[in-house]
């Protein structure tokens, strides 16, 4: 699954993709980033069974991390 994450300031520096994949069972793939002092932009690759992934996902924005998922257009689908 191809998800966006925005982090607040706040989260910039704290190690939350290291700590999504120490605390559960998936595999995380950064497609691209964009990090400033204001703002964290990631597209991460979430790969694990479908109840690991969504636990995953509620943890990070249980952080405070905002995750939307990515589009897929025609061409890569």
């Amino acid at each position: 699954r191809r998800l966006w994450l925005m982090f607040p300031p706040r989260l910039i520096k704290e190690p939350l993709i290291w700590k999504l994949g120490q605390k559960f069972k998936v595999v995380t793939n950064i497609r691209q980033a964009s990090i400033t002092d204001e703002i964290g932009i990631v597209c991460l690759e979430l790969d694990g069974k479908r109840e690991e992934v969504k636990a995953a996902i509620a943890w990070m924005e249980k952080q405070g991390v905002n995750v939307e998922p990515v589009e897929i257009g025609v061409i890569e689908s």
